[in-house]
């Protein structure tokens, strides 16, 4: 059975059954906490554990130190911890069915967001959707591509190859961008790729790409990346 490794987890060490907070602290960085064959993100992908997060990445999630007791998630959007773990969950790891309270996995989970929450009055944070895509100025393709490498390249792998890529469901940049005239008739290039870093995978635009928030990524940093893509 495809969850035969959660027991084994379970069960491992000399002392017997793997503490929960430890087994949640395994399910965060392994993509198997889904239960499709397809997905390949785990929630490491996106966010870090540690209030200062690796200077070199820009993940699409916040850092989740202190995430258990924030009053609101999402930018206010979810006021229950898991419904905003579902919401990645289903939106992005190709989960099948929400993960309930009684499921082991979410318990281990939680448990382990607990361990690294001290803080019990942790403040919810800002997290803005951009609305309306619209176009922006061309950046600095040096700024770009230091944007790709910390932002872009852990998914989509190196550009123009896709060596290194987390997935072979992850398009290759550019190039991908040149089916666009065909899927997307009449819209510039840049205007779908703008698309896809703003909302993700919602709006059919197709994949399942997390969304970067203007927290996660500056309008400044965005013109930068595509500058550097050539768009």
């Amino acid at each position: 059975m495809r969850w035969l490794w959660v027991l084994g987890a379970l069960l491992a060490g000399c002392g017997g059954a793997t503490p929960a907070a430890e087994f949640g602290e395994t399910l965060f960085q392994d993509a198997r906490l889904s239960d499709s064959q397809f997905n390949s993100f785990s929630c490491a992908t996106c966010h870090a554990t540690s209030a200062t997060p690796d200077p070199d990445r820009m993940l699409a999630g916040y850092p989740l130190k202190n995430v258990a007791f924030r009053e609101t998630w999402w930018g206010g959007y979810e006021t229950d911890l898991l419904s905003a773990v579902n919401f990645c969950y289903l939106g992005f790891m190709r989960g099948v069915s929400p993960l309930t309270r009684e499921d082991p996995k979410a318990r281990a989970l939680y448990e382990y967001l607990v361990r690294i929450s001290p803080d019990a009055d942790a403040p919810a944070l800002p997290f803005t959707v951009v609305k309306d895509i619209q176009d922006v100025p061309a950046g600095d393709a040096g700024r770009g591509g230091a944007v790709y490498r910390a932002a872009c390249q852990t998914c989509h792998g190196a550009t123009h190859t896709g060596e290194g890529r987390l997935t072979t469901f992850a398009s290759v940049l550019p190039e991908v961008t040149d089916d666009y005239d065909a899927l997307f008739p009449g819209i510039p290039r840049r205007l779908v790729v703008i698309e896809k870093l703003r909302h993700g995978s919602f709006f059919g635009v197709g994949g399942t790409m997390p969304l970067y928030s203007r927290e996660a990524l500056s309008d400044e940093d965005l013109a930068a990346v595509l500058t550097f893509l050539g768009l």
